[in-house]
C-alpha cells in the first residue's frame, strides 16, 4: 500500500569532495574545500573516513544555524609545480 502524500518524507543529499593527504609523520589529513574549516586527521584511512563524515555533519549543522553566508561552490583543483 502506498502511504498518503502527507506521510511521505523527502530528504535531500549532497556530495562533497574530500582531499586526503599524508603528512611527514604518516598521519592522514582530510579536508573538504566546499566547507570552510572542515578538516580532520587520523592514523589510518578507515578512521579518517569516519572522522571526516563527523566533521562534515558538524560543519553542515553550523552552516544551517548561521545565516551569514552560503557555502562556497566547489569549482576545481589545480596543481602547481615549482622548481626547487
Amino acid at each position: 500500500m502506498i502511504p498518503p502524500a502527507e506521510q511521505i518524507t523527502y530528504t535531500s543529499s549532497a556530495k562533497y569532495l574530500v582531499i586526503i593527504e599524508q603528512d611527514e609523520d604518516g598521519m592522514y589529513v582530510a579536508s573538504v574545500p566546499a566547507l570552510q574549516g572542515c578538516h580532520t586527521q587520523a592514523k589510518n584511512i578507515d578512521k579518517l573516513m569516519i572522522r571526516i563524515r563527523e566533521a562534515i555533519e558538524l560543519c553542515l549543522e553550523v552552516e544551517r544555524e548561521s545565516t551569514k553566508k552560503s557555502p562556497l561552490k566547489f569549482i576545481g583543483i589545480q596543481q602547481l609545480e615549482f622548481a626547487t
